[in-house]
């Protein structure tokens, strides 16, 4: 072998020596509710494991037809336990991997700047000074199921339907009250909770009597690439650490004895 190929042989070696480690990324389907907490948990996985996850957020029941239809994703984190245990009965998901991660509450939100009471509860709603009502939409987000519950447990949603504004995930939801578009949302705790809008606004829970559980599960799909990463995942999400994560955002954790009804 000449001088001009041990050159580059070893230019060659030294160049993939010197070059960058390069990292797996695994791509979850994530409920609008978990924007922050599933970046703070995704962030804390990237640094243990050196394996790059990629988050897409929207409402659960819109990842769910996409999902029926092949769309990419290895993990989904759903608002709704129901979603992904269709799946894992269609034979779209990896058998024995739902889990179910949290329990979500539904909270009464409004601006700083508003002069309504959030104390008063779903009876807020009522008031002439509530035009627009955010809330997510409840053909296809769970936290919106939530609160047409909650309303028609009231005996108020006939009267208060026509002022709701519907976003297409409850993030979005709460946008609208955020930006001014909507008084009053009805919404997820855990982005009351979140860095971006805990100082902007005031909130009440709503009695967790007025609606059904929501119940948030997660599942590997059967079409994934990267299985075992997303086993990874989500062994690391029943870890002490992200259970307290979790509890910080304001979900509840579910109780084990009921997670398989």
């Amino acid at each position: 072998m000449n001088r001009s190929c041990l050159r580059f042989v070893f230019t060659l070696m030294s160049l993939l020596i010197l070059a960058p480690a390069t990292f797996a990324q695994t791509t979850i389907a994530a409920a609008g509710d978990l924007q922050w907490v599933m970046a703070e948990v995704a962030h804390r996985f990237e640094e243990s494991t050196r394996n790059r996850m990629e988050v897409t957020y929207g409402s659960s029941g819109n990842f769910f037809q996409q999902l029926e239809n092949g769309a990419p994703f290895d993990l989904f984190f759903s608002a709704n336990v129901d979603y992904p245990r269709r799946l894992e009965q269609e034979g779209l998901a990896e058998a024995g991997s739902l889990y179910e991660y949290a329990q979500g509450k539904l909270v009464i939100w409004v601006r700083n700047s508003s002069s309504l009471d959030v104390d008063q509860g779903l009876e807020l709603l009522h008031s002439d000074s509530v035009k627009k009502i955010a809330i997510a939409n409840p053909q296809h987000a769970p936290y919106g199921q939530a609160a047409v519950a909650a309303m028609k447990n009231k005996g108020m949603y006939d009267q208060v339907h026509s002022k709701l504004v519907l976003g297409e995930n409850v993030a979005q939801a709460l946008s609208f009250v955020v930006s001014g578009s909507a008084d009053v949302g009805l919404v997820a705790l855990s982005l009351a909770l979140s860095p971006s809008v805990r100082d902007k606004g005031r909130f009440a829970e709503i009695s967790r009597a007025d609606y059904p559980p929501i119940r948030q599960a997660c599942i590997i799909l059967k079409s994934s690439k990267n299985k075992e990463i997303a086993r990874q995942y989500l062994e690391f999400m029943k870890t002490p650490a992200i259970s307290a994560l979790l509890l910080d955002y304001g979900f509840d954790l579910p109780d084990r004895s009921a997670a398989n009804k």
